[in-house]
């Protein structure tokens, strides 16, 4: 399981990612070291995370690695609560990320439950 770029949990994480990076441009500058910073980093852990997982030997290692990356995507999700209610991001876009980020989990719950069920 060495080349994770193949799978489709860490392509619909890095679409994530992207939409988080790009909807974060536009959040105040005095958020740069706050929400901004927090949310971005939540995005980068989900793939983080996944891709390390993968590079693991043993199936508890990766599994954790994966657990890891379940919690940041439900992260993700709050701080993007966080932000449209302050009114950092619109209604579509919000909609959008929201409905990824549920998509990510989905997809990340199927893969644990497999990697779980794997007998190596």
């Amino acid at each position: 399981m060495n080349d994770y770029k193949i799978l489709d949990v860490w392509s619909q994480g890095m679409k994530v990612s992207r939409m988080i990076y790009k909807n974060t441009r536009l959040f105040p500058k005095e958020e740069r070291f706050g929400l901004t910073n927090q949310i971005r980093r939540a995005s980068i852990s989900v793939v983080s995370n996944i891709a390390e997982g993968c590079g693991r030997r043993h199936k508890n290692d990766r599994l954790q690695f994966f657990y890891i990356s379940r919690g940041s995507l439900y992260e993700l999700e709050c701080q993007l609560y966080i932000a449209k209610d302050l009114g950092y991001i619109g209604e579509s876009a919000f909609e959008l990320t929201k409905l990824n980020i549920q998509k990510a989990k989905m997809i990340l719950n199927r893969f644990i439950k497999h990697n779980r069920n794997l007998n190596y």
